[in-house]
């Protein structure tokens, strides 16, 4: 896709957010260490994963925006990381809709600009 404004046509188009690889990723151990309780993809190269340990009353959510981000987020209770990814899951359709289609490139103008998009992202989602 050649613009932000196709890409935003196409993710409106998507069905959205859909379980990963069809539900067979709950259940495994997570990147973080917990179980995987919830995780979910969008078409527009996002994903969103909950993970849980009880014994440790520890949630970690992690997102991500392919090619441009990775960010974890932890919580003391499941109520928090459910209202978390709640919040969250629109953020990242937006943000994915104001990143350049073409992905990262060096220096280029489009590229600064998504850099202060990403460090506000993480900053609204800390």
């Amino acid at each position: 896709m050649d613009s932000e404004r196709e890409v935003h046509e196409a993710m409106s188009e998507e069905p959205g957010w859909r379980p990963t690889e069809g539900g067979r990723t709950l259940g495994l151990t997570g990147g973080e260490g917990g179980i995987i309780v919830r995780d979910e993809e969008h078409p527009a190269g996002l994903r969103l994963t909950l993970e849980e340990d009880a014994s440790r009353s520890f949630h970690a959510l992690t997102c991500g925006v392919t090619g441009w981000l990775v960010h974890r987020r932890y919580f003391s209770s499941e109520a928090e990381a459910a209202a978390a990814w709640e919040e969250m899951r629109p953020a990242l359709v937006e943000l994915a809709l104001r990143l350049p289609a073409s992905g990262p490139k060096g220096m280029d103008p489009s590229t600064r600009e998504a850099g202060a998009r990403l460090g506000a992202f993480v900053a609204r989602f800390p």
